[in-house]
């Protein structure tokens, strides 16, 4: 309690003892008179007047006076000590709680201070405190007392998991990643949450690019093992960005935004992190544009559909083509798939455009067919599509818009989207397959577990990589491996289709091979529909002549 509290105090309990003392002269006044009326009424009821002698003969005579004149002396006494103790009593509850309130009033004045620069869910420090930390690291940096640099990682599929099992899990799951990496990292350095699902990660003690490496190494196998929530065991896909002070920044703002572009280019990179290249801004500005305009470009319908076909081994009978989007910017020209197809899994603009792609496919399908074109679809699903437990109903949802038919698509998908998590994307397979689509499993070979859960996926086709068909030329193991994947499908009762084939020396080949399906420039580039029903039309009209 301060100077002035204390004196607060004191003032008040002066207060209090003055008017107890007040209360008990007035009392004394109160009993003298009380003893003067009960004299006059003895004297009077006794010699039936009042005299001065009567009065000196009743307070001589009268036990009772003697008792009521003790009393008069005793009870102001007893008054003055009770309201002492009643002044002092309460000067010591006053104290105790105003102690109480003070001690409250600095647990709250903490709470509140932490509250203001820590994260509510992580208990980690906020982007503010994460700020700060970085400025004061870097004035020590200019004191020559150590290295700094920072991490950006980012949770790249958290919203589907929340979208999934609600938010109250993905609590659970922030507050495990907490754990992780401030286990994995030293006491020397700082871990904060800085949004929803960014954390941001300062060494201090880091000598290099070398050692950045290393410790991104570390995150990434420290992010690997599954997070067990609600009885079920979820995965979680990061993207690391990096930056090194003072080689990509003087100051706190600079180096925070140079690692999210540099967590950006992780996020299209196989390696899952990326140091920051002055390279990268060149994208940067576009990158932004595009953010803000992909969503327009689904909603009022600006993307194309081009179609690349898809032939028979051998013949070369069309009898199949791959849905392929593309983007004409009205500014920025031809924006590559690679590009906004990264940028809409990284935004969550992906369901929005694999529905986009999906509808779009099922009416040109029926406009196919309608046309007497009996050539089968193949429609891409990204790894993001596949954790959605909600896609098979979009799928139904989107052919009750059409006239077409389950077994007339093929939906494609990547080795990498089933390593994630297994068991969650097989359920969803299943359910695909359960509506009679085909399934594909796109770029064979360039995975790492295709083997182990190739006998467990209702696929139906196998699409070797243009990697290994490309270097069946070469005189590489390329060619056995292509040999081999093609018997070890046709065992399993799958279809092969080999990407990337370019000449008549590779497609024959494929031949030898017993290869069931090519596909690649020799046979024909992505096209829009009109330009692959014209020749459709046309490859019609010669073999309707050549069996005439």
């Amino acid at each position: 309690m301060g100077a002035f509290g204390n004196d607060l105090m004191k003032h008040n309990l002066d207060l209090l003892r003055s008017k107890a003392r007040k209360e008990a002269v007035q009392g004394v006044f109160i009993a003298a008179a009380a003893i003067m009326l009960a004299t006059l009424m003895v004297c009077f009821f006794e010699q039936r007047e009042i005299t001065l002698s009567g009065l000196i003969q009743a307070q001589r005579t009268n036990l009772a006076l003697w008792i009521l004149n003790a009393m008069a002396f005793v009870f102001p006494l007893w008054g003055q000590y009770a309201s002492r103790m009643i002044v002092y009593e309460a000067g010591a509850m006053v104290r105790h709680q105003t102690e109480e309130l003070r001690v409250r009033n600095d647990q709250l004045e903490r709470e509140k201070a932490f509250a203001s620069t820590h994260d509510p869910i992580t208990e980690l420090p906020n982007r503010p405190l994460f700020y700060d930390r970085v400025e004061q690291a870097i004035r020590s940096y200019r004191e020559g007392s150590g290295n700094l640099t920072l991490f950006l990682l980012e949770l790249e599929n958290l919203k589907e998991i929340q979208d999934t099992i609600g938010p109250t899990a993905v609590d659970i799951i922030l507050r495990q990643v907490a754990t992780r990496l401030l286990q994995s990292m030293s006491a020397q350095d700082s871990v904060a949450r800085l949004d929803g699902f960014t954390f941001g990660i300062l060494c201090s003690e880091s000598t290099g690019k070398e050692q950045a490496e290393h410790t991104a190494h570390r995150l990434q196998k420290v992010m690997e093992h599954h997070f067990d929530v609600q009885r079920l065991k979820l995965s979680l896909h990061t993207s690391i960005g990096i930056v090194l002070f003072p080689e990509h920044g003087e100051d706190a703002d600079t180096l925070v935004q140079k690692a999210g572009v540099a967590v950006f280019m992780a996020g299209k990179s196989h390696d899952g992190f990326a140091f920051y290249s002055p390279s990268f801004d060149e994208h940067s500005p576009r990158r932004l544009t595009l953010m803000g305009e992909l969503r327009q470009a689904i909603e009022r319908n600006h993307l194309q559909l081009h179609y690349q076909p898809k032939a028979a081994i051998p013949g070369g009978k069309i009898i199949g083509a791959e849905a392929l989007v593309r983007w004409n910017h009205p500014k920025h020209g031809f924006v590559a798939p690679d590009e906004f197809i990264g940028l809409a899994e990284r935004t969550r603009m992906i369901k929005p455009l694999t529905q986009w792609v999906m509808e779009r496919a099922f009416n040109d399908c029926a406009q196919l067919r309608g046309q007497g074109h009996e050539i089968t679809v193949s429609i891409n699903l990204s790894a993001k599509d596949l954790h959605d437990p909600q896609l098979p109903d979009r799928i139904v949802g989107a052919m009750s818009k059409t006239a077409v038919q389950p077994e007339w698509f093929i939906f494609e998908i990547t080795e990498s989207s089933i390593i994630a998590d297994p068991d969650r994307v097989l359920n969803v397979l299943e359910r695909i397959n359960g509506l009679g689509f085909g399934l594909s499993i796109d770029d064979f070979g360039t995975g790492y577990s295709s083997l182990a859960y190739l006998s467990k996926l209702p696929v139906q086709e196998l699409k070797i990589d243009r990697s290994f068909v490309r270097g069946m030329l070469l005189g590489s193991k390329d060619g056995v491996i292509v040999r081999a994947t093609v018997q070890l499908a046709h065992n399993l009762n799958l279809k092969v289709t080999a990407e990337g084939v370019e000449n008549e020396e590779t497609l024959e080949l494929l031949r030898q091979c017993q290869c069931d399906i090519a596909q690649g420039y020799y046979l024909g580039k992505p096209q829009p529909l009109e330009q692959l029903t014209d020749r459709l039309g046309q490859l019609a009209a010669r073999s309707e002549v050549n069996t005439g």
